[in-house]
């Protein structure tokens, strides 16, 4: 039954393709001969919107398959180096854009999930949404005591169509790992499938979504750089959502930055700022910045402060991941690419037994002539795919905890070159890390890590004098044990010695009595043989002792 929902699926999604005639887009030079004689053979599947543009055909084909196709979508919105424009602006409708569902369904869902009348709960409840998304959308309200709110709702049906699709996708990859496991063992699909179906479910529970912008508030209180909005917990649900409303410039809307006079370099940098302070300072990044998650406060225009909405995907690093990256990013900005070889080596992103030298210099050819561009015309993304083609030929697996935070780097990087094109993240991120790198191997290391410390030690403090008087006692315990156990291992050892020299000497007596025998002299050679003997008896009982 699975098996049949997966093709009736694939099915739905060539068809799809079809009918918006995406495949047209793609030169002949580059079609796979399936695709070809799919299109001649499977004539009823025509294009049914030529009057259409290219850019909406696409955008409109993604919104007609669901979720995971539209976060694609936006993930493509954000790299206008690599798109044409026609393209980038109607993909970027899907950042918050995406058809509504029926408002009384949201008004239903909401009073299902709290079990009570919406008018017990909210003032003022629009069953217009305010805006809508992939996932979810969200109404504006107000609560009892005053306070502007926005209510996200889930999609409803949503989780069915998210498996059915990640589904298909475990398949498809699955297949792969058994036709070219020489490959697979590198890019890990399967792996890599599991992380993205675990972080679009993570991002249907929208307690989890809660909790993770209460962290994230926390963890920018009182900061001029990002602001996050308050979460009504005592109103949320698995599928509802209450949070503080915010009044900002969508960052995608340059005219409206610009009309109000916001400093766009600063704006620009400060978005790289808060990337790299989330992934290293905190190991807790929101891992879901596109445009549509991204307002502009108004206040303060040439100190201009990022709000940040939608902490339904996060990333985490462990502690040796953020420093090998760190050192990575910093060997990049150096050009140590013998570094950066030997990094990929220790954290065993590539094989153990991988060559540095070779790798040091395929690394060197593919990168340094992107470098010898200004630093501000150098596009990390592209820096990153031309050093992971490159180490494909060294056989380097596929970090499946790091996909999102590429996704992430790859969505700051293109909103900034939009706020701002001749962004520098180079020069905007080295102090930042180099900074960062002190604090982890300098002198500083060691004060902060005194201060983290301090106040298990200072728990401890009152301990320390009866532990040091146990220590000690156990200690002389120990040494007369070990006393003990020498002396009996002295006198077994010198027994041990007697008796393999009563042995030897029995050994020597019997040779001498076999050739007293040989010389006819029978009576000495008896008497050596009976020696031998009680030698030989002395000798074991002294080992076996």
């Amino acid at each position: 039954m699975r098996k049949l929902r997966e093709l009736r699926r694939l099915y739905q999604i060539g068809r799809t393709l079809f009918d918006y005639g995406l495949d047209e887009l793609i030169p002949a030079r580059l079609q796979i001969w399936p695709a070809r004689m799919a299109r001649k053979s499977l004539f009823w599947f025509k294009n049914k919107h030529p009057d259409l543009s290219r850019g909406k055909r696409i955008r409109l084909a993604l919104e007609s398959l669901g979720p995971v196709f539209i976060k694609f979508g936006q993930m493509l919105s954000t790299r206008r180096d690599l798109l044409p424009p026609d393209i980038a602006e109607e993909l970027a409708m899907l950042q918050d854009r995406v058809p509504p569902f029926d408002g009384k369904l949201a008004r239903q869902q909401i009073e299902h999930s709290l079990r009570q009348p919406i008018e017990t709960l909210f003032d003022d409840f629009d069953e217009k949404p305010l805006a809508s998304a992939s996932i979810a959308q969200v109404h504006t309200a107000r609560l009892k005591t005053g306070q502007d709110i926005v209510i996200k709702v889930i999609r409803p049906g949503i989780e069915r169509t998210i498996e059915a699709d990640v589904s298909l996708m475990h398949s498809m990859a699955s297949l792969i790992a058994r036709l070219v496991p020489e490959r697979s063992s590198r890019l890990r699909p399967v792996e890599v499938v599991e992380e993205y179906r675990k972080t679009l479910l993570d991002e249907l529970n929208l307690l989890r979504e809660g909790a993770n912008a209460i962290q994230l508030r926390r963890n920018f209180e009182g900061s001029r750089t990002l602001y996050v909005p308050e979460i009504y917990s005592s109103y949320c649900h698995e599928n509802v959502l209450v949070m503080e409303r915010i009044y900002g410039i969508p960052v995608s809307d340059i005219a409206a930055l610009e009309a109000n006079g916001t400093n766009m370099q600063l704006l620009a940098e400060r978005g790289v700022e808060v990337f790299f302070t989330q992934v290293f300072r905190d190991s807790f990044f929101h891992a879901d910045m596109h445009p549509g998650n991204i307002f502009v406060s108004y206040e303060h225009p040439q100190d201009p402060q990022w709000i940040g909405i939608d902490c339904g995907i996060v990333g985490t690093l462990n502690r040796d991941d953020k420093r090998y990256l760190a050192e990575n990013f910093l060997a990049f900005f150096n050009r140590d690419y013998r570094k950066v070889a030997e990094l990929h080596v220790e954290s065993g992103w590539v094989p153990a037994d991988t060559k540095v030298e070779e790798f040091e210099s395929a690394i060197r050819t593919v990168l340094e002539p992107i470098f010898e561009k200004p630093l501000s015309e150098i596009s990390f993304g592209h820096v990153l795919l031309n050093l992971f083609n490159t180490a494909r030929r060294f056989n380097m697996a596929v970090q499946p905890q790091l996909v999102l935070l590429q996704k992430t780097l790859l969505y700051v990087e293109g909103v900034g070159r939009q706020l701002y094109p001749q962004l520098d993240l180079w020069k905007t991120a080295k102090p930042f890390l180099e900074d960062w790198m002190q604090k982890q191997v300098g002198y500083k290391a060691v004060i902060n890590g005194v201060k983290e410390n301090a106040p298990y030690w200072a728990e401890k403090l009152p301990e320390i004098p009866e532990l040091v008087y146990d220590a000690l006692r156990q200690a002389k315990f120990q040494q007369r044990q070990m006393n003990g156990l020498y002396e009996r291992y002295a006198t077994h050892d010198k027994r041990q010695g007697q008796g393999r020299f009563l042995l030897a000497m029995g050994a020597s007596t019997l040779l001498a009595s076999t050739l007293l025998l040989g010389m006819d002299e029978s009576r000495l050679a008896l008497s050596g043989m009976v020696l031998t003997l009680v030698v030989w008896w002395l000798g074991w009982r002294r080992i076996a002792r």
